[in-house]
């Protein structure tokens, strides 16, 4: 089991990314966000305490949903790679629903809904864990292996390509893992490209990201590439949301979520967020959806992306509802969400790896396979596999 994590130095992490934090203030001129509240240091979970404390943002009725972007409406020509741009200082105006303020934090802390009950904790033995051999894979090949969280291993195109890799035991601010990786480090083929889908610690892990080769081809959102940069890769793609690049064959768009972004007290908002759709030259497409609550995007993804293959689409981390919903689907909104987006077969992730929210570890598969029954969906269409799983999408 050690050889399958690796520990990690979240106090080293944590003071480069604020470093990071401070020469940007310095290069944009950027105002500092009042936050008063610490984050992550208190041993609780990141996703809750990445949350900060906006003046005001209590108060605000709701945020309306955003009018469709003046961008076009069919898959746009791929941008260059490794491209230097400019961005905004922040992507607030990205947001679908209003941050929490001062009001929903004290009455988080007065519930101290943020941990399961301890019967919630006791299937941890039961969590399904299951590694495997990756499949065999060529050019032809779409296969996915969940190594857990919203880590997965994708053989599309004749690539390997790593989404959100975090292979550390525990990162800054939660409970170490309660089930392993799913796949060994040094059993994974070369990787030959990397997507990010937003900066929080759970999805953008510093310790897994140095064992790659400094020439990794990244993707990752609008304003996180400087991250990257100063970590002295020399190969990363940014895109804004319906933007794409094109490497060795293989498509990568970059589509909105319902999510937000942050890594330190001051950084509130200033990389995007996003999923991404993977699509290789039989046309054949993977979205991976990285974190998000649910709401009209989906809809919208599928129409410019009809025909999606596969959906990756996280089921945990939801309770309770009236903190989360806007930043995290539950199983029934991701069977929702799968519906929207018009795809023929499901993967769920987001669970069974890091305690971030308050529901039962095991409720969450037990409930997406509740409400896709519910749905009528086809039970083979629902690729639920354990960690370490893998599966091949068949010849039509």
């Amino acid at each position: 089991m050690t050889d399958q994590t690796e520990q990690t130095d979240p106090m080293t992490d944590q003071m480069t990314d604020q470093s990071d934090q401070s020469d940007q203030v310095t290069e944009q001129a950027a105002p500092t966000d009042q936050v008063t509240e610490r984050t992550e240091q208190a041993g609780r979970p990141s996703e809750l305490l990445e949350l900060p404390e906006l003046p005001g943002s209590s108060e605000l009725p709701g945020l309306p949903e955003l009018p469709e972007p003046s961008q076009p409406q069919e898959p746009a020509a791929p941008r260059p790679l490794g491209e230097l741009r400019r961005w905004p200082r922040s992507f607030a105006d990205r947001l679908t629903a209003p941050l929490p303020g001062v009001r929903a934090m004290a009455r988080l802390a007065r519930e101290g809904a943020i941990r399961p009950r301890p019967e919630g904790l006791r299937a941890i033995p039961d969590l399904p864990f299951a590694p495997g051999p990756l499949p065999a894979a060529d050019t032809d090949t779409l296969a996915v292996t969940w190594a857990g969280h919203a880590s997965w291993i994708v053989r599309i195109g004749g690539l390997t390509v790593l989404t959100d890799p975090v292979w550390s035991r525990r990162i800054l601010g939660i409970p170490p893992r309660i089930t392993p990786v799913g796949v060994r480090w040094e059993d994974l083929p070369p990787v030959d490209a990397v997507v990010i889908s937003h900066n929080h610690y759970d999805h953008l892990d510093a310790p897994t990201l140095k064992r790659l080769p400094r020439d990794t081809p990244l993707f990752v959102p609008a304003g996180l590439g400087r991250w990257f940069r100063r970590r002295r890769f020399h190969h990363v793609t940014e895109l804004d949301w319906w933007e794409a690049a094109e490497y060795k064959g293989v498509r990568f768009d970059f589509v909105p979520a319902h999510h937000w972004s942050k890594r330190g007290l001051t950084d509130t908002c200033r990389s995007l967020w996003g999923g991404w759709i993977l699509g290789d030259r039989r046309q054949r497409k993977l979205y991976f959806a990285g974190d998000t609550g649910y709401g009209h995007w989906f809809e919208e993804i599928g129409r410019r992306y009809a025909g999606i293959d596969l959906a990756l689409l996280p089921i945990g981390a939801y309770a309770p509802r009236w903190w989360l919903q806007d930043v995290h689907t539950d199983p029934e909104e991701a069977v929702r969400a799968f519906a929207d987006l018009g795809a023929r077969r499901m993967a769920p992730m987001h669970w069974a790896a890091f305690v971030l929210s308050a529901e039962p570890v095991l409720e969450p598969l037990t409930r997406v396979r509740a409400a896709w029954a519910r749905a009528g969906h086809p039970r083979d269409d629902l690729w639920d596999l354990p960690v370490g799983g893998s599966r091949v999408l068949a010849e039509p």
